[in-house]
């Protein structure tokens, strides 16, 4: 009996999950309440930011009073960065105007600024702690 005890302790010592924690992610700066906000979260830079292929996770967000909102629950600790794209025509890509310009609002995690291309993951990256929620608000451009 106390052998199995202890098996089953070293076991369950082996086998502890590792607490997760919630990301919360507002969109602000919405010109409109038409179609969607479309989040990648990526937890690394392979893709980022726009490669939905290689996201850790693919959000679609309601807009409400110029505002979306959505979370991530069981979200393990981390790196992460973020791209949001308001798609105000539900075609699920980003308009471009004919020099390449993005003609739909988007934004990035850290709201870094942009001269001329898409910023590093490295710039938008952020950390989840481990158990510890962790709240992210990006203003679209």
């Amino acid at each position: 009996m106390t052998y199995l005890l202890s098996v089953f302790v070293t076991a369950s010592l082996l086998f502890t999950p590792t607490k997760s924690s919630k990301l919360e992610i507002n969109i602000v700066g919405l010109e409109s309440n038409s179609g969607k906000v479309l989040v990648l979260v990526f937890n690394e830079s392979t893709g980022f930011p726009e490669d939905d292929s290689k996201a850790y996770k693919f959000l679609e967000l309601s807009i409400s009073n110029k505002t979306a909102k959505g979370s991530i629950t069981d979200i393990p600790a981390g790196t992460y960065a973020i791209s949001a794209l308001h798609d105000e025509d539900g075609d699920g890509k980003m308009k471009k105007n004919g020099v390449g310009f993005p003609t739909e609002s988007f934004g990035f995690s850290n709201d870094p600024s942009i001269l001329f291309s898409a910023p590093s993951f490295e710039k938008c990256s952020f950390t989840v702690k481990e158990g510890t929620p962790k709240q992210i608000s990006i203003k679209l451009k």
